[in-house]
């Protein structure tokens, strides 16, 4: 490997000294290393002002760094990596698998940020396990100090302090200064008596003007929003403690006895979607999977509905589905949907489909365009939406698998079709109705980016126009006069405008006080040893006013997204990890 340009190493070790002191010789061999990256396999894109050591090992699939962020000497990186502004991986510092940090985080040496995992079922030899990435988030203004080790799927939150050689195995809060194996909070960083003085960070660390990044917002001035939602923080934190208490008590009450199956709510059928349901629940906010059976045993019993044939997943006692032209099923039944929350189960019990989906493997791009041309946009783009979501999901579960996602070109053709089709005056696939007015629109638009730019960490085309769209919907009586909010709806409309909110800050105060007017309503829903209801619908047909694991499921990520539009999902300390994750799904590969 090359010799770093300064004999003495100071760069190498110490990047953030590079930009003050290093000569125009070192300049331009740091240009060289920089151009190398950018030229190599994977997707590398570096702000302005960063310094990559000659001596570190970074490989990555992707790598993103932000502005004066570093890789000092004998680092190794590899996986999907990405930093905001001002971060710093020290020497000898290990950085793998799935991994974001936010804004001015420090890594100290000799610490491993590991973002996967390996199987552990008992009929594989350990090498041939399949590798699984839940991911490892960091937040902004974050120290991580040295021979500290982060296991997957962990998030720290804002502000934290990790101690030197603490292994973190939980979430941290925001603020929280951990120390141990495994770590355990000492106290709270801004505690200013009784627990010592909290280090500083580097020099080169983040300051007042850093750009503002989603969930954290600041006004005009800089000035962090949240203590003008001081009650509402208060109830978010209060709710958050009464649902974690309840969790089991909600879980045992939708579960079948003598079967092991779950229903939705007592008295309905039980359904492969209630066991997911479950699942997600239990990791969400008991990170544990549901208490009744052991994890090897719901791997066993979700991997055990996969159809070897196709990949499709079937109703409990139902036969297996069959897929349509270009993969999935054509209709909204439950088999399209399975794609998502059986596979989002699986990955959350550190598993995975036994198969690929080979009826979407199999798709050339040819059949992929004529299909995604004659789906329903105009009168029913829910309906296509949805397909979209289920297609792409597919693909994304036949990459994790090391197959291919469908045939050479598809997986391109899929977003090449999307960009060239949005509509530029609404960001948007499909027409609104007389009966319904954006009603289909806006909802297919959420499962659609679901499933295709979000999960695969793209940009949505229009950004402004779709929040326009989004917000106009959001005042429709129709949909959104009280006691009519169902989560279909609402949650249609909060993560189309914070998924938007990644990439324009257009109408944000707008977007925040319509988000926080949902969460107060939202709040209230929640009964008592029940859950959540999905809501009402005209007839009182479907999931309804009862509450279940549907409405529970859903409810929850959709607390998530408006409290972190609000900069407030700290409160809550959970943060979904399965169909609902903020983050892109872990290894999907993007399409070049």
């Amino acid at each position: 490997m090359n010799q770093p340009a300064n004999d003495d190493g100071l760069f190498e070790h110490c990047p953030w000294h590079f930009a003050a002191q290093a000569s125009e010789e070192q300049r331009a061999a740091q240009e060289q290393r920089q151009k190398r990256l950018l030229a190599g396999p994977g997707a590398v894109r570096l702000g302005a002002d960063c310094f990559v050591a000659e001596t570190a090992a970074v490989h990555p699939d992707v790598l993103h760094l932000g502005d004066r962020s570093y890789i000092a000497a004998h680092a190794y990186v590899t996986g999907d990596i990405r930093t905001g502004a001002d971060c710093t991986i020290n020497p000898f510092t290990v950085v793998r698998g799935t991994v974001g940090l936010g804004e001015g985080v420090r890594v100290g040496a000799h610490t491993s940020l590991l973002g996967f995992n390996h199987g552990t079922a008992p009929d594989l030899p350990v090498h041939r396990q399949p590798v699984t990435s839940r991911g490892i988030t960091v937040g902004d203004d974050v120290w991580i100090g040295s021979h500290v080790i982060v296991l997957d799927g962990v998030t720290i939150g804002d502000h934290c302090v990790v101690g030197a050689g603490a292994v973190v195995t939980k979430d941290l809060p925001a603020w929280t200064v951990a120390a141990g194996n495994p770590a355990r909070r000492i106290r709270d960083r801004r505690e200013t008596g009784g627990g010592g003085r909290s280090p500083a960070p580097q020099s080169g660390g983040a300051g007042e003007g850093t750009a503002p990044i989603l969930g954290r917002p600041r006004n005009e001035h800089g000035a962090d929003p949240r203590p003008a939602f001081a009650d509402l923080a208060e109830q978010l934190a209060a709710f958050a403690a009464t649902a974690r208490a309840e969790t089991p008590g909600l879980l045992d009450r939708c579960r079948q006895p003598g079967t092991g199956h779950y229903v939705d709510r007592p008295g309905v059928p039980p359904t492969v979607r209630a066991h997911c349901d479950a699942v997600e629940i239990a990791d969400l906010l008991l990170r544990d999977v549901p208490p009744h059976l052991a994890a090897a045993e719901h791997v066993r019993r979700l991997r055990a509905l996969q159809d070897p044939a196709t990949g499709l997943v079937a109703e409990i006692g139902a036969p297996p589905p069959l897929p349509g032209p270009a993969g999935v099923p054509d209709d909204d039944g439950a088999a399209a949907y399975h794609v998502l929350c059986v596979g989002y189960a699986l990955d959350l019990l550190g598993s995975s489909f036994a198969h690929p989906v080979h009826a979407v493997r199999t798709t050339t791009a040819d059949r992929l365009v004529r299909h995604l041309a004659a789906l329903p946009w105009r009168e029913s783009a829910w309906h296509a939406g949805a397909w979209v979501d289920s297609w792409a999901t597919a693909a994304h579960w036949n990459l994790r698998l090391g197959a291919e996602a469908a045939a050479p070109g598809a997986l391109e053709a899929l977003f090449g079709w999307l960009h060239t089709h949005a509509d530029p005056w609404t960001g948007m696939w499909g027409s609104p109705t007389a009966e319904a007015g954006r009603l289909q629109t806006v909802n297919g638009y959420y499962r659609l980016t679901r499933g295709s730019f979000a999960q695969f960490g793209l940009p949505v085309p229009y950004a402004e126009r779709v929040v326009d769209t989004v917000l106009d919907h959001a005042r429709d009586p129709r949909h959104f006069a009280p006691g009519r909010e169902n989560a279909c709806n609402v949650l249609d409309v909060i993560h189309p405008l914070w998924l938007c909110a990644r990439q324009t800050t257009h109408r944000s105060e707008e977007t925040r006080a319509w988000a926080a007017s949902q969460l107060t309503a939202a709040l209230r829903r929640w009964h008592p040893g029940r859950g959540f209801a999905f809501g009402p619908s005209p007839d009182g047909s479907g999931p309804g006013r009862e509450p279940g694991l549907q409405g529970t499921e859903m409810w929850l990520a959709i607390i998530w997204l408006l409290a972190d539009v609000l900069g407030l999902a700290d409160v809550l300390a959970y943060r979904p990890r399965g169909i609902h994750r903020p983050e892109p799904a872990p290894t999907a590969g993007k399409p070049s």
